[in-house]
C-alpha cells in the first residue's frame, strides 16, 4: 500500500490557482521594480568620470 506525500492535482482548488497566480505576479512585479531592464530608468545620480592625460 502506497501513501501519497503532499497534495495532488485532485486537491488543487480554484482558490489555490488564484492564490498561486497572484503570488507569481507579485514576484514578477517585485523583480521588475528591483532590476529594471532599461538602463535609462535607473537613477541619474552622481557619476564618476576619469580624466585621461594628454600625451
Amino acid at each position: 500500500m502506497t501513501r501519497r506525500i503532499g497534495p495532488s492535482l485532485k486537491d488543487f482548488t480554484r482558490r489555490d490557482v488564484v492564490a498561486s497566480s497572484a503570488l507569481t505576479a507579485a514576484l514578477f512585479v517585485a523583480a521588475l521594480l528591483l532590476f529594471p531592464a532599461n538602463h535609462e530608468t535607473e537613477d541619474k545620480g552622481a557619476q564618476v568620470t576619469a580624466q585621461v592625460p594628454l600625451r
